[in-house]
């Protein structure tokens, strides 16, 4: 998603950064009826966000850490609108196209409050609400319900949409998706679901041990397969593999399948190389657009070069993918992501051995899933003799997926006791 800045106080370089892509977002958008967000008016606490144009409804939710306020405009295009700020507790507003048809506006609180008295004018072309101061806990409360949903009115809804153009273009035929693979574990759709992605596969073997010949695509294979059968075992969770057998995915199939099934959590499996053998331990890897170090770097070079076969990207980058690190959906998973690193180390140190650098941060493509908390789980090194023995071994793999299974487990009891902590706040 694309982001432009309106608050009033924002530096000349984030205009800057983000001029480009509002731009951009206006040269794409369809020239039908959708409105044209045109302002942001802010009154004490009360707030109207006007259109140009009318649109078809609204939703609104609420997040935490900071505290915002986002707002989906369905039938709705980002354009350079003006914030009037006012006395309340808006600190700035921001704006971004969601998709074609989506336009999302996010507001920041100063101070915790929820959304009231929310409508739409009869022509569609404003959205009014009051803001309601809370406390904090109210607040994490109201977080935890979700979205509310406000629609045009019935009348306007109803009446046809002036017809500025039509255009004729042949249809193609359907084209084949990727299949999903199978849920497994708990039968109850409301448990969290986990999907464990074997790295490499397929004509990619990954990193190879020059000694022993042990491959990257088999050992992490076993090790996938280890933790979903550890998590089945429990019965709390779901669980789906990206693959579960010698197949190759490229880059954007792997997190796509965990977005597609609405996974709650990513976990890609790999195993490491170095020229030094010695090298040795496990590392957990998180998104970031700049490399916490030189080794986190030179491995992102090397995993997002595994959709390049002689020369020809199969994987391709959209325009999604290339702006993900700046949307606000994506810097709540990678927050959430870090958190899981931290608490992956602690839980399955007593089963794996762990670098003592054991979180890095790098721009790897496969962890670039928007809206799902994703890591990269490098094992091991393979091109270490110690390393090698263990991650290619039954017990190796058993005590690798016990350590995984602990951190998820504690990951979403945490998430449950949060939820249920707030529930009558």
């Amino acid at each position: 998603m694309k982001f432009g800045w309106t608050a009033n106080v924002q530096a000349l370089h984030k205009r800057r950064m983000f001029q480009g892509l509002a731009l951009a977002g206006m040269i794409i958008a369809a020239p039908g009826s959708a409105g044209g967000i045109s302002g942001v008016d802010v009154r004490d606490n009360h707030v109207v966000v006007r259109f140009d144009d009318r649109v078809n409804g609204a939703s609104a939710f609420l997040l935490d850490s900071p505290r915002r306020i986002a707002l989906d405009i369905d039938g709705a295009q980002m354009r350079r609108a003006q914030f009037t700020p006012g006395q309340g507790n808006i600190s700035a507003v921001r704006q971004g196209q969601l998709s074609g048809g989506t336009a999302r506006v996010v507001l920041d609180l100063a101070s915790p409050a929820t959304l009231g008295d929310a409508q739409m004018a009869p022509d569609g072309k404003s959205l009014s609400f009051s803001l309601r101061d809370v406390t904090d806990q109210r607040f994490r409360s109201e977080v935890g319900r979700g979205r509310t949903r406000f629609d045009a009115p019935a009348d306007m809804a109803a009446r046809p949409q002036k017809r500025i153009h039509s255009i004729t273009v042949p249809i193609p035929a359907a084209a084949r998706g990727l299949s999903l693979p199978p849920v497994e574990g708990a039968h109850d759709g409301s448990r969290p679901l986990i999907v464990i992605d074997a790295g490499h596969g397929g004509h990619d073997p990954g990193a190879i041990n020059k000694e022993n010949g042990k491959r990257e695509k088999d050992v992490t294979l076993a090790i996938a397969q280890a933790i979903r059968d550890q998590l089945v075992k429990g019965g709390w969770v779901r669980v789906a593999l990206t693959r579960d057998d010698d197949k190759f995915l490229v880059l954007q199939e792997r997190y796509g399948i965990a977005r597609k099934m609405g996974a709650d959590l990513f976990i890609s499996i790999h195993a490491d190389a170095a020229e030094n053998t010695e090298a040795h331990g496990a590392t957990v890897y998180t998104l970031s657009e700049t490399a916490s170090d030189r080794e986190a770097a030179r491995l992102a070079a090397r995993e997002n070069k595994a959709d390049i076969i002689n020369g020809v990207n199969l994987g391709g980058q959209s325009g999604d993918v290339s702006s993900i690190l700046i949307d606000l959906t994506q810097r709540e998973s990678m927050n959430i992501s870090a958190n899981f690193a931290r608490l992956l180390q602690r839980e399955a140190a007593p089963y794996v051995p762990f670098r003592s650098a054991y979180h890095r941060f790098a721009s790897l493509m496969v962890l670039k899933a928007p809206d799902t908390p994703s890591i990269l789980f490098e094992t091991g090194y393979i091109s270490n003799a110690d390393d090698s023995a263990f991650l290619s071994s039954r017990e190796g793999q058993g005590k690798i997926a016990r350590g995984v299974a602990r951190a998820i487990e504690v990951h979403f009891a945490r998430k449950l006791a949060m939820r249920d902590g707030t529930a009558g706040g």
